[in-house]
């Protein structure tokens, strides 16, 4: 797995996808986000399938946002993919959600989330989050090695 400063958003909702991509701007979150509208085009992402199979599948997201509710496969399924597999499983994955269930928090840590983050509803607090997700995910947090061994690729 090569480092990427790529964040993998997995948001199905257009107004909450540009809020983000505004708070990240705003935040001065300089890596390349992707956004995919549904929990198969991340998997499809994430291991270089369907539409996505041309790119290059050892170059992985530095972490993943991944909404709950998505079509198709929701947050939950895409996270229990992830962390299925080995290419993937010490991916960092932060649940940003509006859901205010409990239910959902308990589910995706217990699945493996590595943090749970509500989205703000004010747009101030939306990109202060944002700065901190940005800031802490991409260069405050130490990845783990690229295989448990501690080897390169």
């Amino acid at each position: 797995m090569i480092r990427s400063g790529i964040i993998l958003l997995v948001e199905d909702n257009s107004n909450d996808v540009k809020l983000t991509m505004r708070a990240f701007e705003k935040s001065s979150v300089s890596s390349e986000i992707v956004v995919v509208s549904d929990g198969e085009e991340a998997i499809d992402y994430l291991f270089a399938t369907g539409r996505h199979a041309g790119r290059d599948p050892k170059v992985m997201p530095e972490v993943i946002l991944l909404d709950m509710k998505l079509p198709k496969i929701d947050g939950l399924g895409v996270l229990r993919r992830v962390r299925a597999d080995e290419r993937t499983k010490r991916l960092p994955v932060v649940v940003l959600t509006s859901s205010k269930e409990e239910k959902d928090v308990t589910s995706s840590y217990n699945l493996g989330a590595n943090s749970f983050v509500r989205k703000p509803v004010d747009f101030s607090e939306f990109v202060d989050a944002a700065r901190h997700l940005g800031l802490y995910w991409l260069v405050m947090n130490e990845p783990p090695p690229l295989r448990e061994n501690g080897q390169k690729g």
